[in-house]
């Protein structure tokens, strides 16, 4: 499928109905974003981050507006064909890591490609190994430290070759210098595997490493 940029959204809402009637989390969010470029979503808690992240990666439906992933209007499909866009093009990082406690480190980063019915030891140890995690691959994440399991929550995301990362507050359970080390592990591998990145957080040091910075405010897109 030909594109010219990695994400391409218009005219985002979302709104959530309560007792005291209907709220804005997002508010006509219009963007692009191009192939390969790092960008951050910045703003306060509340305005909007994790809820625009969900939708850019499929994972919730908007009120309205469009979102077009590599080409592919996402909510012109159904559940089942935006999970498997996921699982091909689609890498994710989270603040509390989200491994599977009853398997390995080794495991853990198999299993996208085990699920994807692709080759996975090999590739996953050599993942590992980049991540500086050669010696644990045996270790189950209770065994292993906050920035340890995150560096397992990395090669997980980068042993299928994702054409896009979605990274959210990827820092957030880690001290100062375990963050850092993970900052530079993230952004090495998206230059080398030229990955697209989408990186929510609340670090200012940290967004600024990226390309682009979109501040939401109040569930809208401020110029950026």
């Amino acid at each position: 499928m030909t594109y010219i940029h990695s994400i391409e959204v218009n005219q985002l809402c979302q709104r959530v109905n309560d007792s005291s009637g209907t709220l804005d989390i997002l508010s006509n969010v219009s963007f692009t974003v191009a192939d390969g470029q790092a960008v951050a979503v910045t703003g306060s808690s509340g305005s909007g981050k994790s809820t625009l992240l969900g939708l850019l990666a499929g994972l919730d439906v908007p009120s309205s507006g469009q979102v077009k992933l590599l080409g592919n209007d996402l909510f012109s499909l159904d559940e089942e064909a935006r999970a498997a866009l996921r699982a091909a093009h689609v890498g994710f990082v989270f603040q509390s890591f989200q491994l599977l406690p009853n398997l390995t480190a080794l495991e853990n980063v198999m299993l996208p490609l085990e699920l994807a019915g692709k080759p996975a030891i090999q590739a996953a140890k050599n993942m590992l190994e980049r991540v500086g995690l050669t010696e644990r691959l045996h270790h189950y994440p209770k065994t292993l430290s906050g920035g340890e399991q995150q560096r397992v929550s990395l090669a997980r995301a980068f042993v299928v070759q994702p054409r896009l990362l979605f990274a959210d507050e990827p820092t957030g359970s880690l001290d100062p210098q375990n963050g850092a080390k993970i900052i530079e592990l993230m952004f090495a591998l998206h230059k080398e595997h030229q990955t697209t990145l989408v990186l929510v957080t609340h670090d200012a040091q940290l967004a600024g490493l990226c390309q682009r910075e979109l501040r939401l405010a109040g569930g809208r897109l401020l110029a950026d």
